[in-house]
């Protein structure tokens, strides 16, 4: 059986060298560029809490990102194969992030998506559709702690 595979090239660039290098602990920006072929820059930095620039897209910030934009794609791609008419969808997605002795893990991932949907649709066939993104999803699959989903289905008024 063949596989397909995809190859995601990224470079990342460090821009915090404030001209002594890593010399201090204190002495060093975590500033740097994401940089992905034909795509916009992407400014990041750790986050404010271990000494970035919280104006800055972290590490952790991307992570959930990626997990509610994946969920986000494979539920408007199945939802327009189950014959369900999604008008709007926001997500306020959350990660828990827990630092402890051992270092720093994610223990868990909620997506809260707010789902709109056109009167002619089915909102019991809307609210299920995320189940089928949740096992869909490739960054989900790929994440060693539970990516839960807490949907809102609403129906557009007329």
């Amino acid at each position: 059986m063949a596989h397909d595979q995809h190859r995601y090239p990224v470079e990342v660039v460090w821009t915090g060298n404030r001209g002594t290098g890593t010399r201090t602990y204190q002495g060093y920006g975590r500033e740097h560029e994401v940089r992905i072929a034909g795509k916009p820059v992407i400014a990041g930095s750790s986050d404010a809490a271990f000494r970035g620039d919280g104006s800055k897209h972290n590490p952790e910030d991307m992570l959930v990102a990626s997990l509610s934009s994946c969920h986000m794609l494979w539920y408007l791609h199945l939802a327009a194969v189950a014959g369900v008419v999604v008008t709007d969808y926001v997500d306020q997605a959350e990660g828990l992030l827990v630092v402890d002795d051992k270092g720093g893990r994610f223990t868990e991932v909620v997506l809260h998506p707010l789902v709109t949907i056109t009167a002619e649709s089915d909102a019991a066939k809307a609210s299920a559709v995320h189940e089928d993104a949740h096992h869909a999803c490739f960054i989900a699959n790929s994440m060693n702690f539970p990516v839960r989903c807490e949907p809102r289905i609403v129906t557009a008024s007329a």
